[in-house]
This record gives structure tokens, sequence and C-alpha cells, in this order.
């Protein structure tokens, strides 16, 4: 392993983990951005709210994914800075089956309270048909996509952060290539979105089956690997819920923010939504170069080496400020033209714009919250990654709204984000002094 992280030149190491990821969730990015583009050349409000509306579908299915996924990934790293490859290939498997099952389980549930679930979402007349051929599309397919989280996380834990990349890539490409094909010229619309979304990702999962069957790795999918015990049980499922309890909670703050919004009219919904995905540019480079370090912050804690542990972190924690600042920055400056690359409406790009400077003014705390977060979930401590999991966009963010929103009213909306970003980061830091791995 010490060809793969080499303690001797950390930043390097870190670079060459994070790089990659990086990359690939900035192709995710364009993956979700391809469906809201093209939506949104329609200059159908109703269609564009509506498939904004399933945006927590999608994060949920993302979630349950990250429970075996990133809690696998977290316990695989330490066991390899053990060298404990025979339990690598024990986790690996049962991460695979068990993402399987609960795909199949949620796509049984989710087809059958579909309604009451488009309702909570914030479906209304207008917006419900769109909604719903978007939406049953990708509960049906829930096992596609749960799946394909999972070896996108586990092969990097072996220091194959670019194959993870290439993986995300292709499904990219395809989605990109089929979205305007369903979208306008099957006359598909929300479904036809849908659809793309999901044969990129069953082409992704496809990669990764044939990675680990051509590749020498310690990564298995074979049945008679699957069983693990109830220690490395505790282990992936206390991290891996914690993990998607973030994910989980976006969902939730998409909900609540859709629901304070209606009021306000479905352009207000529909701008909320290109918002988001806009926003999401940072949010995801973020997300990927606090990821990245994941295997070797693991790797750094299993193997004892906490000085280095503590090298990387007060790095990463420098560059990830700086590179949060840069964003804000060019967020707030760039707000109405990057609206308007993805809509026409006067009164969408207007709302919108004022949204995406609110959402972006507090990214550097977003930034703080997310490392911490994820050196926690790789250090196996449970306990303040889930604290950290449904703080920012969870108690903290609805304590923040509901207040917010009593004394600013609309405004109170769009700066509820803000509010929580800044008080999550003060969390943070207590359960740093608290909970610390580099001690």
């Amino acid at each position: 392993m010490n060809s793969v992280f080499d303690t001797r030149h950390l930043y390097r190491s870190y670079f060459k983990m994070a790089f990659p990821v990086v990359l690939g969730l900035v192709v995710s990015l364009i993956y979700n951005l391809a469906d809201t583009f093209f939506i949104a050349q329609t200059n159908d409000t109703n269609l564009i709210a509506g498939v904004s509306l399933c945006s927590p579908v999608f994060t949920t299915l993302m979630a349950f994914g990250n429970i075996y996924g990133q809690g696998g990934s977290s316990l695989i790293s330490r066991l390899l800075g053990q060298n404990d490859t025979e339990s690598v290939r024990r986790v690996s498997s049962f991460c695979f089956y068990i993402a399987l099952v609960t795909g199949l389980v949620l796509a049984v549930l989710m087809s059958i309270f579909n309604h009451p679930i488009l309702m909570l979402l914030g479906a209304d007349s207008a917006t419900l048909p769109h909604a719903f051929d978007y939406y049953i599309v990708l509960v049906i397919c829930a096992p596609v996509i749960v799946l394909s989280f999972i070896h996108s996380n586990l092969v990097r834990c072996e220091g194959m952060a670019t194959y993870s990349m290439i993986g995300t890539i292709i499904g990219a490409i395809v989605n990109i290539i089929l979205d305007p094909i369903l979208i306008s010229v099957v006359g598909m619309g929300a479904m036809g979105a849908a659809i793309a979304t999901v044969i990129g990702y069953l082409c992704s999962v496809l990669y990764f089956l044939r990675l680990l069957h051509r590749k020498k790795t310690c990564l298995s999918v074979s049945l008679s690997h699957c069983h693990v015990k109830a220690a490395e049980v505790r282990q992936i499922m206390g991290v891996g819920i914690t993990a998607a309890l973030s994910n989980l909670m976006q969902s939730l703050c998409i909900i609540v923010v859709n629901q304070f919004l209606l009021p306000y009219g479905n352009d207000k919904i529909a701008a909320m939504g290109i918002v988001l995905k806009i926003n999401m540019i940072a949010q995801l480079i973020l997300t990927g170069f606090a990821f990245g370090g994941v295997p070797l912050f693991g790797y750094l804690y299993g193997a004892g080496k906490r000085n280095e542990l503590k090298r990387l972190v007060k790095f990463c924690v420098s560059f990830m400020s700086a590179l949060s600042l840069a964003f804000t920055a060019f967020l707030c400056l760039a707000a109405t033209p990057l609206m308007g690359a993805f809509v026409r409406d006067a009164s969408i790009i207007a709302a919108g714009s004022v949204m995406l400077r609110w959402q972006a003014a507090t990214t550097v705390f977003a930034g703080i919250v997310l490392l911490f977060t994820v050196l926690f979930q790789a250090s196996g401590m449970v306990v303040p990654a889930f604290i950290l999991s449904i703080s920012r966009q969870g108690v903290v963010f609805v304590a923040a709204l509901l207040i917010c929103v009593k004394l600013f009213a609309y405004n109170g909306v769009l700066m509820g984000q803000a509010v929580s970003d800044v008080i999550s980061c003060i969390i943070a830091a207590a359960l740093l002094v608290r909970y610390n791995p580099m001690r």
C-alpha cells in the first residue's frame, strides 16, 4: 500500500486521490445539469418546476447508496491500513448485495406511495403530471441508482480514484447524449430526462463490475464472500447512515424550502431548482476535495500515523477555505448571467440571482463543516459525524429557516441556509476539540 499512499509526500498523495474525485463529481454535476438545461430550454415553467420538485427523490436514492458506499469505504480504508485484505473482500461483497436489496425495497415502496410522496414534495395540479413522469422512472430503477454509488466509492480505497472518475464520466456522457434526444426529439419531456439519467447510471454500474472482473483487486462481488461480523456491520451502518443523513437532510431542506416558496408561485420554485443546481458546482467540487482525502484519512488513522494525519488536515482546511472564498466571489458576481444561461424568463432570472447570492455567501463555512464531517467518518467516529450530518442541512437549517421566515418573510427563506452554515461551522469546531482523531 505504500506505493499507493505515499505518506512521505502527503500533499501529493492527497491531490492524487482528490483530483479524480473532483473531476468525477463535476461530471456527475453535468449529469444533473444536463437534465435541468434541456428541460429549461422548453420554457415551460410547470415542467421545470415538476422536475425540480423531484430533486429530493434522487438525493434520497443517493443517500441509501452512500450508506454502503461511504460506510464501506471508511471501514475498508482502515482495514487496508491494517493490511487485512480478507476482511476487505467480505465487506465489499456485503456492501454490493445489501445495496441491491435496498434498491429493490425502495423501488416497491416508493412506487406504491407515489402520490402522497409527490404531494409532500410540493406538487400541485399544474406540476404533478411532469413530476410523476420523472419520479416513476427514478423509483422503478432505484436498484441501479443505489448500486452506482457503491464501487464508485469503494475502488478509491485501493488508490483507483482515476477509475472511479472514468466510471462516472461514462455514465455522464451517455446521459448528455440521450437527454436532448429523449426530451425534445422523441418528445418524452420529463420522462425522457429520467430515462437518460437511469441508462447513464446503468452504464457506470456495468463498467465497475467489469473493472473488478478484469483488474487485480481486494474488492469482491462474490456471494461466497458476502458475510460480515456484527462489529463490521455496526461500523458500516454507523458511518454510512451518518453520511446518508447528509443527503437525506439535503432532501428535507429542498422539500421545506419548496413548501415555503409555494405561496410565492411556481416561478420561485423553478428558480430555486436552477439555483441549487448551479450552487452544486461549488458544493460538489468542495465535496470532491473532502471525500478525495477519505481513503488517505482512514489509512493514516488505521495505521496510527497521527502526526501525518494532523499535518494533512491542517493543509486541507487552508486549501478548502481559499477555494471556498473564490467560489463565493465568482457565484455572487456572475449570478445573473449564470441564471440566464439556463432560462430566458426574466422573473425567474431576477429571483434566482438573489437566491444564488444568498446560497453562495457562506460557502467557506459549508466547506469546513464538510471537511470535518468526512474526517470523523473516515476515522469511524460515529457520534460527531452524526451530529454534523443532521446540522447544516437538517436540524440547524430548519430552525434557522423558521426563525428567518418569521422575521423576514420571503427574504427569510433565502437567507436560512447562510445562517445555518455559520452556526454549523461553530458546532463543527467545537466537536473537533471534543473528538479529535489526530490525538
